[in-house]
């Protein structure tokens, strides 16, 4: 059961964080939260640092295989529907919302981190396969904003939406982006 407290551990982590800020959290108020000992969360992370890290390096890995895929595959429309939609659904799924407003609330520990940069990296890396087939730098930059608008779904939509109303929000805005331009 060590993956089912770790992850507890970081669900708790980042409502605290979220709540109060990375720097006003302690590890004995995550441990309190938790209803353990100081000592038994120390076992599984020996910092606030190791805490963010663990859920950025789960994230960077799971971007790996989108990554890997993608590159796998021939570059084109059918890609990048899919590469899209295959980000999204990482994007979206189970504790990505506390994680980006753990990264929004608190931007300046995740630039100081190597993690933070892993993050920029792959997210360049996604971005430079949305439009790696792509010669016209409008198209180039069309392709690029989709993946963005998946990420600006959480800072642009203020109310209070489902996440899978918010996913087809920020699907919808991507798909407008990138869909081929008929000349008139």
């Amino acid at each position: 059961m060590v993956e089912s407290t770790r992850g507890r551990i970081q669900a708790v982590a980042l409502e605290l964080f979220t709540e109060n800020g990375y720097e006003k959290t302690s590890l004995r108020e995550i441990a309190e939260r938790l209803g353990v000992t100081k000592a038994a969360l120390y076992y599984h992370f020996k910092s606030k640092d190791e805490i963010v890290s663990s859920f950025s390096e789960d994230r960077l890995a799971r971007l790996d295989e989108i990554i890997e895929w993608a590159e796998s595959q021939p570059p084109g429309l059918e890609r990048r529907q899919e590469l899209l939609a295959r980000y999204a659904d990482e994007f979206f799924a189970s504790n990505h919302p506390s994680v980006m407003r753990f990264f929004e609330q608190n931007q300046t520990v995740v630039k100081t981190m190597s993690a933070g940069m892993g993050m920029r990296d792959r997210m360049l890396r996604v971005a430079s396969l949305m439009a790696d087939d792509v010669d016209d730098p409008t198209e180039q930059l069309r392709a690029a904003l989709a993946l963005f608008a998946v990420h600006g779904s959480w800072f642009a939509i203020r109310q209070e939406l489902p996440i899978e109303e918010r996913k087809r929000v920020a699907l919808d805005v991507a798909e407008d982006l990138w869909r081929p331009r008929i000349s008139p």
